[in-house]
């Protein structure tokens, strides 16, 4: 049934103790495909109204292991929203130009402005990720960078941001399954690489890096929850869930009529 999976600030995380299971959560999945569907009905209803309003704005990070489903959710949760309130932000290697400049300033070039959510689809952890396990940067380096995140976040939030972070957490028996499913479906090939497999020999190593993004980085104003993953159905209900709760409190309004329109006919 319902469960919480925001890790409170100065939380431990052991994610070897957090089940990817989502039936261990939710043991009825008709009475969540029908509640899912009520969460994106209000979210399209919600997203108009922040859209409309043009005064508040939400940022989304999805953060997971290779075939972790951070599209699944996107497609999925996003299904109804108007597309002229929302922009979905990859971030993949850098750029020579990116490279050039501190590792936050493409990050924050594409945080929402007012009236719209962004959805990260990766984001500025893998610089305390992908550059930890490759060993791309110093220790020294790469552990500064928790705090100046948080002061980031902080920034934004202060800023008039609302965020919300999602760890998509799956076990690596389901990881093994996906990719083989995209080897044995042709239209799938094009989701697999060489690099997919170096990064599973990792496993261990980037287990305990997003163990320390966790429990560094998850904070009142940019809260981190781990989401377990390996049942599609579970993963979206409990992300739309935590939206549309979120989307609710901001309770963003439509704007009035605009002085001397009221009560004007026209012809």
């Amino acid at each position: 049934m319902p469960h919480s999976h925001r890790i409170a600030p100065g939380e431990k995380v052991d994610l070897s103790k957090i089940s990817t299971r989502g039936k261990e959560y939710h043991d009825d999945r008709d009475q969540a495909d029908r509640e899912f569907k009520r969460f994106r009905n209000e979210l399209d209803d919600l997203q108009t109204r922040l859209y409309a309003e043009g005064r508040q704005k939400l940022l989304i990070v999805l953060q997971a292991m290779d075939a972790g489903g951070k599209d699944g959710v996107t497609r999925s949760v996003f299904k109804e929203v108007n597309p002229q309130g929302i922009r979905i932000e990859s971030f993949k290697a850098p750029s020579a130009e990116e490279l050039s400049h501190d590792y936050l300033w493409r990050i924050h070039q594409r945080v929402p402005a007012k009236g719209m959510i962004a959805v990260f689809n990766r984001s500025h952890y893998e610089d305390v990720l992908v550059v930890r396990v490759d060993e791309l940067v110093p220790k020294k380096m790469w552990e500064a960078r928790f705090e100046q995140i948080n002061q980031f976040e902080k920034y934004l939030s202060d800023n008039g941001t609302r965020i919300l972070k999602f760890f998509i957490h799956i076990s690596r028996e389901e990881q093994l399954e996906r990719f083989q499913e995209r080897l044995d479906d042709p239209e799938k090939h094009w989701k697999f690489s060489i690099d997919d497999i170096k990064k599973r020999q990792k496993w261990d190593k980037y287990m305990a890096a997003y163990e320390d993004v966790l429990s560094k980085c998850s904070t009142d104003y940019a809260p981190w929850h781990v989401i377990p993953g390996d049942h599609n159905w579970y993963r979206n209900w409990a992300v739309a869930q935590v939206i549309t709760e979120t989307l609710h409190e901001m309770n963003p309004q439509y704007p009035p009529l605009a002085e001397g329109l009221k009560g004007l006919k026209l012809e």
